[in-house]
């Protein structure tokens, strides 16, 4: 776990069902985890103990379960992202636009998938949680390979 800039912390762990690393993040000053996993060294590994988890897609619920029973915390996901869970876990939602905690604004993009979407977080200068349209997984900014993202990438990317 790495605090990426000031209060924002970034890990990394083995995604089973997709078969690779995904992404979670811990921001302290809203108290939140966005799309968690478990930390390699478990949850005692944590900067401080957050207030809520907060999904940026659907189809990101990993271990938020997990964290909402640990921490006896709700779980938040959009309107659409909700519709997308089916009922697989109680969540609380949120729709376009509104701030989900103080200094963190939910933005539905729905390109990839209709639950799709980035969080806006006034945390320094600013920064943007996609939930997958993009990806930083190398040294720049860049689209997953085409492969998945639909069946017509190039309208993926552009929205």
């Amino acid at each position: 776990m790495r605090e990426i800039f000031p209060g924002v912390f970034h890990w990394t762990a083995f995604h089973k069902p997709i078969g690779t690393e995904v992404s979670s993040y811990y921001l302290r000053s809203a108290g939140i985890v966005l799309d968690p996993k478990v930390p390699e060294d478990g949850l005692e590994a944590l900067p401080g103990r957050p207030l809520q988890v907060v999904l940026t897609s659907g189809h990101h619920a990993r271990d938020a379960q997990v964290f909402a029973d640990e921490f006896e915390i709700p779980i938040r996901a959009s309107r659409e992202g909700a519709e997308h869970l089916g009922g697989a876990l109680a969540v609380e939602t949120f729709a376009d636009g509104e701030e989900v905690v103080p200094g963190v604004t939910a933005i539905h993009i729905g390109e990839l998938s209709d639950d799709e979407g980035t969080l806006h977080l006034a945390i320094g200068g600013g920064a943007l949680a996609f939930a997958d349209g993009i990806n930083a997984y190398g040294d720049e900014l860049d689209f997953f390979s085409d492969e998945l993202l639909g069946d017509d990438p190039a309208s993926v990317k552009t929205g």
